[in-house]
């Protein structure tokens, strides 16, 4: 058995699964908006239920909302702003009295999709989350490339590729920069297009159910498919995986399958592209399954 813990920014999720990957229990509880300390606590709890209830003994993978440096071990990047700065790994290993391996929740969910979802089997998995923002991670052979800076296979903060006129502007992100692609595929992005272009503040699930109807939908889409190819064929460029999977919200929407893979040829540098744009096996499960996973002998 395996037991993960998904730390996010409205839930912890604890599970514990067998070695076929499936659960054997599972329990979610709010996370704590503004306290370290009240999340280590509510973390313990959950552990401490796992093992009354399981019997489970082991070492323990969790999956957080930012990095961990590799020299000194500090978090850097979290969306839960008090992770920041913080020795996370070292508390939650005196706390839990176990050994823990941490990793960012992009790259558990693609380990997820690489040990027994989607991308089963394949050597060179890049899993992208689109979501309110968006976040993506590496694995290769089955482990997940972190990387000296603890940021490996990041692509959220970096600029949007090919971009247009009209793509230059307007595009402040919440890391200080200007220009990142979370700004541009993420469903905060798509709802912001919209609103551009309406003056009608929507939500992104809103905005899918009206593209048959509302040409301005149709368009926002149709430009989100555009700039997700591109950058989508920069990541083939540089790591040329086998499997790119998307998570997150986004990832329900069929039409991203069928239409950005074929935008794909006039991007990437191969006559031949063998590169495969999967959606989810596991969908919002993989991220605690993925921390389950960091551990991966029985």
């Amino acid at each position: 058995m395996r037991l993960g813990i998904d730390l996010g920014g409205t839930k912890i999720e604890a599970a514990i699964i067998d070695r076929n990957g499936d659960f054997v229990w599972r329990k979610r509880q709010k996370t704590s908006k503004t306290s370290y300390d009240e999340t280590l606590s509510s973390i313990a709890d959950l552990v401490t239920e796992a093992r009354q209830l399981t019997g489970f003994d082991g070492p323990i993978g969790v999956g957080i909302p930012g990095s961990m440096m590799r020299s000194s071990q500090i978090i850097q990047g979290a969306s839960l702003t008090y992770l920041n700065n913080r020795d996370l790994k070292s508390d939650l290993t005196n706390t839990l009295a176990t050994d823990i391996r941490l990793e960012n929740d992009a790259n558990c969910f693609t380990l997820s999709e690489a040990t027994d979802g989607a991308a089963a089997g394949c050597d060179v998995v890049f899993g992208l989350i689109l979501g309110t923002g968006c976040g993506s991670g590496l694995v290769i052979n089955g482990r997940p490339l972190t990387g000296l800076n603890g940021i490996a296979g990041e692509i959220g903060h970096t600029p949007l590729p090919w971009p247009i006129t009209d793509e230059y502007l307007g595009h402040e992100c919440w890391c200080g920069n200007e220009g990142c692609i979370e700004t541009f595929i993420s469903g905060t992005a798509v709802s912001k297009d919209y609103f551009d272009r309406t003056g009608v503040d929507m939500p992104v699930e809103e905005i899918a159910t009206r593209t048959g109807m509302d040409l301005v939908a149709e368009s926002v889409f149709q430009v989100l498919e555009d700039r997700l190819a591109r950058c989508l064929a920069v990541v083939i460029n540089m790591i040329d995986p086998d499997a790119i999977v998307l998570g997150g919200g986004l990832s329900n929407l069929e039409r991203l399958y069928k239409n950005v893979q074929p935008k794909w040829p006039r991007l990437v540098y191969s006559k031949h592209i063998e590169t495969h744009l999967m959606r989810p096996k596991h969908g919002d499960s993989s991220g605690v399954r993925g921390a389950a996973w960091l551990w991966p002998n029985d």
